[in-house]
């Protein structure tokens, strides 16, 4: 039996139904992943499943003594309280029944109590919550106000985790958390017992955790099994098969049409059957609910900024003791995207500032190029004033913006945002996070830049934004600055990744997060195989040897390995051209799931063969 069940639900705001006869069941131990776009009513959705709301219609059932915790986007702290205290609120019923247990207030039916107290735990309450502030890493005596947001996020899954919950219910859990947190939430969740449902549109985490991925759309949830990635090869293929059923619907509807206006001598002759069946495929036409517009971003380019962006050469930064980048040196170009990547609070701001000019080091030198405009994306939406309309943050004072060369009406650039006009005068205050998140975009790309600086941009996005804000980056022909904590983002945009190797010390690396993982990792296992053993106790000295410093030449086999590689490399890069075709295609999905698991594990293959072999040249290159 599913622990809980949700039948027939509908739910609408105005005239917009978000939930149009939903049903969905979950079963123990599942992991489901809800996503859909923006403003299509997932966390409503959430909400109904905690039981915190009621759909108009429909019902919600819950498998007897199950129980459920919900933990929001944003989630709600007394700022005063200790991390232990809050925490605590988690087994607030068990304390509070113990201390009446204990206190024994004439009228107190203590067999009752005694009952509900073991059947919460409640006589080892405190033991609990320490257990869970160890496994979260929580310091207990922390104060929630001088809390980062990566650091509450942990204290309201603490608060959750420490309930027991039979099912849990996250909104959002990745937000504000950086890389390191998010693949120890990913293990976190991985290992919990009970059922799990969440909203995100971090794509590499729904990989890692999800086993079904639920997709609200159109007011309807469709289930499909797998994680994400299984998720978008059965979508493409749904996709495909919709749009050629309507198609032929068209088509039909389109013959019948015409058939209906013929001249006289048709008219006579007409079959009623024929015009009853033109009269309901009108009907369905009208009914069918198209799939939702797509997003459109373009971007105002600005003018060109000379070739050079920034230089860095031996750039130092403190802040009193705290070194933040330390002997850092770079050459930063026209055209090239950067992600940095490193911990919450380990200076990506401050790096960035340093690159940009806007911040003088303490020491080495910062050169930057000419003619730079920068935009900036601010991940904590400060620019955004609440009262304003949606057509007044855009364009002020005005129902014109000009964009490059071209010139468009308010309420039409927003419409390219999913913004529907009937909402451009609307205040900002009553956007949900996902839609402040479209509207800082559209406010930023109205605006020339040939510099554009993302903090987070990632952050509400639902997965098809997500995906076309990746074109357009891939697309444009300025610099961009990205800090995001999305690994699936930074990996499909950025050229290289300057990463927080501890200690003020920052490091580039070709690639995205991927690539700089793979190389870290082989350059570990490369020292630690050329380290030396253990040498035993040193005999007696004997005779100094100057050292040679000539490099020892190549031998005849190494020279030919030398010769042959890059033919190698050429053959390799080309396998994997044709394998990302296939796989970017339709027809694999149509042959057996080992043909599939074949063609994706091979091209996964290739990238570190690849790799082996580019080092392997590098090596041999600079000895011969």
């Amino acid at each position: 039996m599913a622990l809980l069940t949700l039948t027939n639900a509908h739910l609408a705001f105005g005239h917009v139904p978000l939930l149009d006869g939903a049903d969905f069941s979950l079963e123990a131990g599942e992991r489901v992943g809800l996503i859909g776009r923006n403003g299509t009513g997932k966390s409503s959705l959430l909400k109904i499943l905690a039981g915190i709301d009621r759909p108009d219609d429909g019902s919600l059932q819950l498998q007897s003594g199950v129980r459920v915790v919900y933990v929001p986007q944003e989630p709600d702290f007394n700022d005063d309280a200790t991390v232990f205290d809050t925490v605590s609120e988690g087994v607030a019923e068990a304390r509070e029944l113990r201390a009446r247990f204990e206190a024994h207030a004439p009228g107190d039916d203590l067999d009752a109590l005694q009952t509900r107290l073991e059947a919460l735990g409640g006589w080892t309450w405190e033991q609990r919550v320490d257990e869970t502030l160890q496994r979260l890493r929580l310091d207990p005596a922390g104060v929630i106000a001088r809390l980062s947001g990566g650091t509450k996020k942990r204290v309201a899954l603490a608060r959750a985790l420490a309930a027991q919950p039979d099912v849990l219910l996250l909104d959002e859990p990745t937000n504000h958390l950086d890389l390191e947190a998010i693949d120890w939430l990913a293990d976190l969740l991985t290992g919990f017992r009970g059922a799990l449902v969440l909203i995100t549109h971090d794509r590499a985490f729904l990989d890692a955790v999800a086993t079904r991925i639920v997709e609200l759309d159109r007011g309807h949830l469709h289930g499909y099994p797998g994680n994400f990635a299984a998720f978008e090869a059965a979508k493409q293929r749904e996709l495909e098969a919709e749009a050629l059923a309507n198609a032929r619907f068209d088509k039909l509807l389109a013959q019948e049409e015409v058939w209906i206006r013929k001249g006289v001598e048709a008219r006579r002759t007409r079959s009623v059957a024929r015009v009853a069946r033109l009269v309901k495929l009108r009907e369905e036409h009208r009914a069918r609910r198209e799939q939702q517009g797509k997003v459109r971003l373009d971007i105002d380019r600005g003018a060109s900024s000379g070739k050079l962006v920034a230089e860095l050469d031996g750039v130092g930064k403190r802040y009193g003791d705290k070194t933040i980048v330390q002997d850092f040196s770079a050459i930063f170009l026209r055209g090239d995207k950067v992600g940095l990547v490193g911990p919450n609070g380990a200076g990506k701001t401050t790096l960035l500032k340093l690159i940009l000019g806007q911040l003088a080091p303490d020491s080495g030198t910062v050169r930057t190029g000419s003619n730079l405009t920068i935009a900036y994306f601010d991940q904590m939406r400060e620019a955004l004033d609440p009262e304003k309309t949606l057509a007044d943050t855009i364009s002020p004072g005005s129902e014109w913006i000009e964009i490059g060369s071209q010139r468009k009406h308010v309420m039409s650039y927003l419409g390219d945002f999913l913004f529907a006009p009937a909402r451009a005068n609307s205040p900002v205050k009553s956007l949900s996070g996902g839609e402040r998140n479209r509207l800082l975009l559209a406010r930023l790309f109205a605006r020339p830049a040939n510099v554009l600086v993302l903090d987070e941009p990632t952050n509400d996005l639902d997965i098809e934004t997500l995906e076309l804000l990746e074109e357009l980056l891939q697309d444009y022909d300025g610099t961009v600055f990205l800090v995001s904590h999305d690994r699936r983002f930074v990996d499909n945009v950025v050229t290289s990744t300057v990463v927080a190797e501890g200690e003020g010390r920052w490091r580039e690396y070709e690639g995205g997060i991927a690539d700089w993982q793979a190389q870290s990792a082989r350059s570990a296992a490369i020292e630690a195989a050329a380290r030396p053993a253990p040498t035993p106790a040193p005999k007696a000295p004997e005779p100094a040897v100057a050292p040679s410093t000539a490099k020892k030449k190549l031998s005849y086999k190494e020279q030919r390995e030398l010769d042959e590689l890059p033919a190698r490399i050429e053959a390799l890069e080309a396998e994997q051209a044709r394998l990302a075709a296939e796989i970017g295609g339709t027809a694999l999905y149509t042959e057996s799931p080992q043909r599939i698991a074949e063609v994706t594990g091979r091209h996964a293959a290739i990238e570190d063969e690849l790799m082996q072999l580019l080092e392997r040249w590098e090596a041999l290159s600079h000895r011969g």
